[in-house]
């Protein structure tokens, strides 16, 4: 049972769970038939928390680790900004499924889909690599705690956006 508890913690399996539901997300606010502003409001709150929740949490915590490229971890906190930045262009946009509001959508998509492939692909293999299980569910436990602490904070409305956006 102890196994499960640390497999469900496991900061790597939390953060690619997030990446997996962001990925929904962006196909219902491309699907006409879907809530896309429903959509578009429950990624922005999941990327918003869960970016404030990696880089508090889990981005400084893997950095201490040698086979962990520090380079990389930084490069994640810049694209971090740029995806916030480009989820603030697609929330300004009056009408949803305006020519203007799938141009913005598709800037953002390719932001964080940029993003989500880089991270996976070196700090996420690197931690799962190099960062022994039991630090892992430590730090799972310690993304979780702030990312629901940023969401109950309604991280991601267009001000709390904006405020990020600009420090």
């Amino acid at each position: 049972m102890a196994a499960d508890k640390q497999e469900t913690q496991d900061v790597v399996a939390l953060i690619l769970k997030d990446h997996r539901r962001m990925e929904d997300l962006f196909r219902r606010m491309r699907s006409v038939e879907a809530d896309r502003a429903g959509a578009l409001a429950q990624f922005s709150a999941l990327l918003v928390a869960h970016g404030e929740a990696e880089e508090a949490e889990v981005y400084g915590a893997l950095k201490r680790f040698k086979d962990v490229d520090n380079e990389e971890v930084d490069h994640g906190t810049k694209e971090h900004a740029e995806g916030n930045e480009a989820l603030l262009a697609l929330l300004e946009v009056a009408e949803v499924g305006s020519d203007a509001w799938d141009a913005r959508l598709e800037d953002l998509v390719k932001a964080v889909a940029h993003h989500l492939d880089e991270e996976e692909r070196t700090i996420l293999n690197d931690a799962r690599e190099n960062v022994p299980d039991e630090r892992r569910a430590e730090l799972g436990a310690a993304f979780l705690e702030e990312r629901e602490r940023q969401l109950a904070a309604d991280c991601g409305s267009v001000e709390h956006v904006r405020a990020v956006v600009r420090g």
